[in-house]
């Protein structure tokens, strides 16, 4: 059993498709197939089920799928580990984020202790950062919801309340707490049905005895404090998403307890470097002082 056996079947593995894998590993598919078929005839069982041109991991697959990943994360962790004590390489770090409104002062605060670090950053939905922590791909993701896992570990850091944006002229622009009985038939604007905030507020707002009209639906939270300037709808926001550049007043809710728990991830089994140990401090100690200055 080669390494470039274990790759090329992680590859395939992942797609269930033996062309777009052989293009995306620069290989022939012919050469490729060859490659998977020496490497079943090794282990002695069918990893793929085939139905004409289609693939499909089978149950031996996904198990040996898993072994196979653990293992080549190892190997490349063992890499990373050398270059670190070393130094013979420059660091980035690879983060992935589902919640981006605090990142930009996160971000801010790190390269002004470390300059000399890089960092590539991923803005993806919860189910596509998930993959990219249980293959290892990431040192830390910035999640809302947390994430549960057996190879992941979740730290909350901060509990962030859901609040009511009004913008300058609405008729409860400088309220300080509003009920949510008192917003029905109110135009909302908002993100779509199964984002974590979106669900828990059409909830609690079907506790009080009205449904939410929306008026816009979307998939990009940073947009709907424009949105809410503009006059379109007011909207439940986290409050760390407030921008100081923007006619919007925040009102709590009196009523109930509405917040996000954003959680930082990392998978056990990856290296954490120094320099990922320091920006996990630097998440940590950004979310004390927010959570400090807003006491």
């Amino acid at each position: 059993m080669e390494l470039l056996q274990l790759q090329y079947f992680i590859t395939v593995a992942r797609t269930e498709h033996m062309t777009e894998a052989a293009q995306y590993l620069h290989v022939t598919q012919s050469s490729l197939s060859k490659t998977i078929q020496r490497l079943e005839e090794d282990l002695g069982v069918a990893l793929f089920d085939r139905t004409g041109r289609n693939l499909r991991l089978n149950e031996a697959g996904r198990l040996f799928l898993r072994r196979t990943q653990k293992a080549l994360l190892e190997l490349e962790q063992g890499k990373q580990e050398i270059r670190d004590l070393a130094h013979r390489e420059s660091i980035t770090l690879e983060l992935a984020v589902t919640t981006a409104s605090t990142l930009p002062g996160i971000l801010k605060e790190f390269r002004k202790q470390r300059p000399d670090i890089q960092f590539h950053v991923q803005m993806l939905a919860l189910q596509e950062m998930t993959a990219l922590l249980e293959r290892g791909e990431v040192d830390f993701c910035l999640s809302s919801p947390p994430v549960q896992g057996e190879d992941i570990e979740c730290q909350i850091v901060h509990k962030d309340p859901i609040m009511v944006a009004v913008p300058e002229g609405h008729r409860l622009y400088g309220r300080k707490y509003v009920s949510l009985n008192e917003l029905a038939g109110e135009a909302f604007v908002g993100v779509r049905t199964g984002y974590g905030i979106r669900d828990q507020v059409d909830a609690a707002c079907q506790s009080a005895g009205f449904v939410p009209r929306y008026v816009y639906e979307g998939d990009e939270p940073a947009r709907l404090g424009t949105l809410v300037a503009m006059g379109i709808g007011i909207a439940f926001m986290p409050g760390t998403a407030r921008d100081p550049y923007e006619p919007i007043h925040y009102i709590a809710l009196e009523d109930c307890e509405l917040s996000r728990e954003i959680a930082l991830l990392w998978n056990r089994n990856r290296y954490i470097s120094q320099a990922a140990m320091e920006f996990r401090q630097i998440v940590v100690d950004y979310f004390r002082s927010t959570h400090e200055s807003t006491d």
